[in-house]
């Protein structure tokens, strides 16, 4: 038995809500479950302030350079690993998902191409016509460029399924609204 409580351990590691595929440790892997099978799809390029912290920019549908700049504001667009040009613009996926490590509803958004595929193909299939019934392992193996995940649908937790409804009605009674992420806003928090 682990020194921390679950709580303990989610407010040392950080990350805010989100499930972030990069975050996980390689050779690790994170359990988790759907509780909205309605994606957020977008576009998201990140810049630097003039502090030199990043921020996501995020767009409901690919940006132009006129888009970026008006958005941008005192931010400049960051630059690819190599210094030969801007990081690309991403398609994204965000969703609404039950974190077992943290025992809260986060959001898993994922850039990763192979990963958003994977999603894609469990989600047609006839066994996973109900893509929040079943639980997922997020594994990743590597660092760098030679990153790579796995996504592998497991049966639902036992006993789970309780605390997962429990999780998702609090936050959604809080006023959670996940179109928030294209406002920049934070979307477990309606606007004041």
């Amino acid at each position: 038995m682990g020194l921390l409580s679950k709580n303990a351990q989610a407010a040392v590691a950080g990350g805010g809500a989100y499930l972030n595929p990069s975050k996980i440790a390689a050779g690790s892997s994170v359990r988790f479950c759907l509780v909205s099978d309605e994606p957020l799809e977008f576009y998201e390029v990140w810049a630097e302030g003039t502090d030199g912290k990043a921020k996501p920019f995020r767009f409901d549908c690919e940006p132009s350079p006129d888009d970026m700049a008006l958005a941008f504001g005192d931010f400049k667009r960051r630059m690819n690993r190599e210094g030969t040009g801007f990081e690309p613009v991403k398609f994204c996926l965000a969703l609404a998902c039950y974190n077992y490590e943290t025992a809260r509803v986060e959001i898993l958004q994922l850039s990763q191409k192979s990963l958003i595929r994977e999603l894609d193909a469990i989600s047609q299939m006839p066994d996973y016509d109900d893509i929040t019934a079943v639980d997922f392992l997020l594994g990743k193996e590597g660092s760098g460029l030679n990153t790579e995940y796995k996504l592998t649908p497991v049966p639902r937790k036992k006993g789970a399924d309780k605390d997962i409804a429990a999780a998702w009605e609090e936050t959604r009674s809080a006023g959670f609204d996940i179109s928030r992420l294209l406002e920049g806003t934070d979307p477990f928090k309606p606007a004041d």
